[in-house]
């Protein structure tokens, strides 16, 4: 039954042409089963066929273009029906009786067809209204001034009921047409806003998973960049001392390896977090604030740290951007100035985070002091960026680098 269904909504004009040819065959039929009906009365004298049969014929063929052109089928149907009632009715009698044929079905979905599928407008309108009236004129002739209705004079409550009923028949395919309609029209603004949905959906996710490199990337940077160049520093020196100094050496050595240690644990917590199967798990802790006496001493930089203010608990996400900008600043002193020393100085003010990173190195006149291609400062711009912070990074006047970010606390932004 579903796949017929399915086949007939792939093919809607030969399934209206189907069904015009099934109202005809049934009209055909009910008429030549009314004349057998009317045989067993001798004083009944039998119409000519062929009338009859192109009335059925001009009634409900044109149903066959009722998606295609709704209105106009609805107005010829519903033309003709009135028409050949009014032509015919006066020699047949029986022409009264609906249910001896299948014209007034044909006109009933002719009207259905036209508040369907006929696009809203005034002149649609207009049309239904005058077919509307045109067939409830033909109710009233029939009930009231019909021969045939003479049966019917003098016994208002029958007339009465007639004329209702008559009526509730012609408004029932327009409501339920209207009804259709609208349930429609709902189906294809749902369907459009699930697809709609669909796509914010797939934006979304792909917005995530961009987002989400780019902080994997950021994190990777910040700590194989870190690192390595400490790692590199730290051999450039042992390199230097280990035949004038082997024990120093020794523990340049030693702080190689640390180093090197604590980028494998780093970057396997990293890789951890991209291997998970989306199980709850218990993430290793990010680093923090607290833990910047670690990070200037493992600088490879002789690394003045200054902390002012009451230092109290932040958002985990600003402490981590912090310590990462500042990680991000010493790994570019140490990288690019050429020098020997820095000043960290960070300030919990009572509205925002201020951090300063000064280094002594050679004074340069360029804005960023990262070779091409170079993601650092821009990594650090996008962290503070996050909280709505500022972010100022160039060549000091006396010499040497400084990178100057203000993060505001309390949900303030700025």
């Amino acid at each position: 039954m579903r796949q017929m269904t399915d086949t007939l909504r792939r093919h809607p004009v030969a399934a209206d042409a189907g069904l015009a040819a099934a109202l005809a065959l049934t009209g055909i039929v009910a008429l030549y089963a009314m004349f057998e009906l009317m045989r067993q009365d001798p004083s009944f004298a039998l119409p000519s066929k062929p009338p009859l049969i192109l009335m059925v014929l001009a009634v409900t063929l044109p149903l066959a273009g009722r998606r295609r052109f709704p209105l106009t089928v609805a107005a010829t149907v519903s033309c003709l029906f009135v028409a050949t009632r009014i032509i015919l009715a006066p020699d047949v009698p029986f022409l009264t009786a609906w249910e001896s044929y299948a014209t007034v079905w044909a006109c009933w979905l002719a009207l259905y067809s036209a508040v369907v599928h006929q696009r809203s407008s005034r002149h649609a309108a207009i049309v239904l209204t005058v077919l509307v009236a045109l067939l409830a004129a033909e109710i009233v002739r029939e009930v009231f001034l019909h021969a045939h209705g003479g049966a019917y004079r003098g016994l208002p409550l029958n007339q009465a009921f007639l004329v209702v009923y008559n009526a509730l028949f012609l408004v029932w395919p327009l409501v339920l047409g209207a009804t259709v309609r609208s349930l429609r029209e709902r189906q294809r603004e749902l369907a459009a806003r699930t697809v709609e949905l669909q796509r914010e959906r797939e934006e979304n996710a792909q917005r995530a998973v961009l987002e989400e490199r780019v902080r994997i990337a950021r994190e990777l940077h910040d700590v194989v960049a870190h690192h390595v160049s400490v790692m590199g520093v730290q051999a450039g020196a042992a390199r230097r001392v280990l035949k004038r100094r082997p024990e120093q050496a020794e523990e340049v050595l030693t702080s190689i390896e640390g180093s090197s240690r604590q980028a494998v644990v780093e970057l396997q917590r990293l890789l951890g977090f991209l291997r998970r199967d989306g199980r709850a798990d218990a993430p290793t802790p990010q680093p923090r604030l607290g833990r910047l006496e670690e990070l200037v001493a493992d600088a490879g930089l002789a690394v003045d740290l200054v902390v002012a203010g009451e230092p109290r608990e932040l958002p985990a996400t600003l402490e981590l951007s912090a310590y990462r900008v500042i990680q991000e600043a010493l790994t570019n002193a140490r990288k690019h100035s050429g020098g020997t020393a820095a000043t960290v100085h960070v300030d919990y003010w009572a509205r925002e985070l201020e951090i300063r990173v000064r280094d002594d190195g050679r004074n340069t006149t360029a804005p960023e002091r990262e070779p091409l291609g170079g993601h650092g400062l821009l990594g650090m711009r996008e962290r503070v960026w996050l909280h709505g912070g500022h972010l100022r990074a160039g060549p000091r006047p006396g010499g040497g680098f400084e990178v100057h970010v203000t993060l505001p606390l309390n949900g303030d932004r700025a």
